[in-house]
């Protein structure tokens, strides 16, 4: 089995800024765990590969042509520039941005041309709050809806799953495919809690399945919720491809959020997300980061991750 692992440079020229949570600091994190991993031989089948930028057409295809052009244009040759209060660019923001979104596109392509079993895009910045012409939540361009409309437009999938386990909803991509039945989004999420977005009664055309949790919720009920309404919803979906956004600030030491996870709960849901893209969709998983803001619990939860994506 391999598992492709798409990391870039670029992510570490974004810089948000002294205090900013969506910092450098959480690849060099992921970084620093893999590497250690790494010397010691306990990353088998794992293939690292650096991603290209995505294309004008690839955004495209979720974002309009004005968006992407300020987006772009609105890098600053030196210093920091605000497209709102929380989402912040400066020199390199633009080439870490087409990096991210092309990852996703990549990773797609190669698991549906066979070359893998499924992939971990570990870039920033994230991008599941990012609307058409929006930016959002430390989002420039919603990376995991580009790939999902890679799938669909381009290889001629029908239906694709997206499970959004980031303790924020990801709105951007419920905003992308809420009338789009071919792409089904589901996203437990703590509530009340930014964006304000996935009230359970947002179900879009019948493909929008929004849990959302009190603060405090740990384990035990998060697992209950997945096992009951999540992995049911995706099985009857049967998805040809299963694509994750992978925020890991759920966490019970992630500061910005009052959920209680921990690391084996994020092993333990790639697991059953693993076994189920066995069963539906040719094994195919593509796994994209979103948030996690705790550096030693992202680092670690990116691990089990990880680890899951190739059975170990």
């Amino acid at each position: 089995m391999t598992t492709l692992l798409y990391m870039h440079p670029s992510s570490l020229e974004h810089d948000t800024g002294p205090g900013h949570p969506e910092s450098p600091a959480r690849i060099r994190a992921i970084m620093t765990v893999l590497e250690r991993e790494e010397r010691k031989g306990a990353l088998v089948g794992v293939e690292r590969r650096s991603p290209p930028r995505a294309t004008r057409e690839q955004l495209g295809r979720v974002h309009t042509g004005r968006y992407v052009d300020a987006v772009l244009s609105a890098e600053p040759a030196s210093g920091y520039v605000r497209l709102d209060p929380d989402t912040v660019m400066s020199p390199g923001s633009g080439e870490a941005a087409l990096r991210a979104a092309g990852a996703a596109v990549a990773a797609v392509d190669a698991l549906i041309g066979g070359e893998a079993d499924n992939a971990f895009c570990a870039l920033r910045p994230p991008g599941h709050h990012a609307e058409a012409e929006r930016a959002m939540g430390f989002c420039l361009f919603n990376n995991v809806a580009i790939g999902a409309r890679q799938a669909l437009d381009v290889h001629g999938l029908e239906s694709v799953s997206i499970f959004d386990f980031d303790v924020h909803h990801g709105n951007g991509t419920q905003h992308s495919f809420e009338r789009e039945p071919r792409v089904q989004y589901l996203s437990t999420h703590q509530w009340p809690l930014y964006p304000g977005t996935g009230a359970r009664e947002e179900t879009g055309v019948g493909n929008i399945v929004n849990r959302p949790l009190p603060a405090g919720t740990g384990s035990r009920e998060w697992r209950r919720v997945v096992e009951a309404d999540i992995l049911p919803a995706i099985d009857a979906f049967a998805p040809e491809l299963i694509m994750i956004s992978a925020g890991f600030d759920a966490h019970r030491a992630d500061p910005l959020a009052m959920l209680e996870l921990v690391e084996d709960d994020y092993g333990w849901v790639t697991a059953h997300l693993v076994e189920l893209a066995r069963k539906q969709a040719r094994g195919r998983v593509v796994s994209v980061l979103e948030g996690g803001y705790d550096l030693s619990a992202l680092a670690n939860s990116a691990l089990m991750h990880l680890n899951a994506l190739r059975e170990v």
